[in-house]
């Protein structure tokens, strides 16, 4: 038996991939350098089973190797490009205004790194509002189904 992940790759505006791989390329260079230091420092201050600076570290250390295993994951596979034409169909890296349940929502439909440090809120492609919404038009009525098994009505 095998699996195949049929999930559409993150789309990232330019902008967003220079930023995360400068980002990993200081998690995995100097990053990497500074906490192995830190734990070498910390560890010759004795005991470690009781070194609070010594597990510290080390956590810090497992923080970053997952950030780098992320950011890897992401750009490997990102799909970098202008944000789509407003061609009035929902797509990845589009700035989309919607009513959710009686609210009015404006958010960006992508990943959480295009956004960067903005207030702005994302949704994910993948969350169920994204898969409900991708490929629709403006005027749209359509519902999707929460994690907590309520039936959310979007237009």
């Amino acid at each position: 038996m095998s699996t195949t992940n049929s999930a559409p790759a993150a789309w990232l505006t330019q902008d967003a991939f220079d930023r995360l791989k400068a980002e990993l390329d200081h998690l995995s260079g100097p990053g990497r350098a500074e906490i192995v230091q830190k734990i070498e420092a910390a560890r010759q201050e004795g005991d470690l089973k009781e070194n609070g600076g010594y597990h510290a570290a080390k956590e810090e250390q497992g923080k970053i190797e997952a950030r780098i295993r992320q950011l890897t994951a992401l750009l490997r596979d990102a799909q970098v490009g202008e944000a789509p034409a407003d061609d009035g169909i929902v797509e990845q890296g589009m700035l989309v205004v919607a009513r959710i349940a009686g609210d009015e929502e404006t958010f960006l439909l992508g990943s959480r790194e295009i956004a960067g440090d903005s207030d702005l809120n994302v949704f994910s492609e993948k969350s169920p509002l994204g898969v409900a919404i991708m490929g629709h038009k403006e005027g749209d009525k359509i519902s999707y189904v929460a994690p907590n098994g309520k039936e959310i009505p979007v237009e």
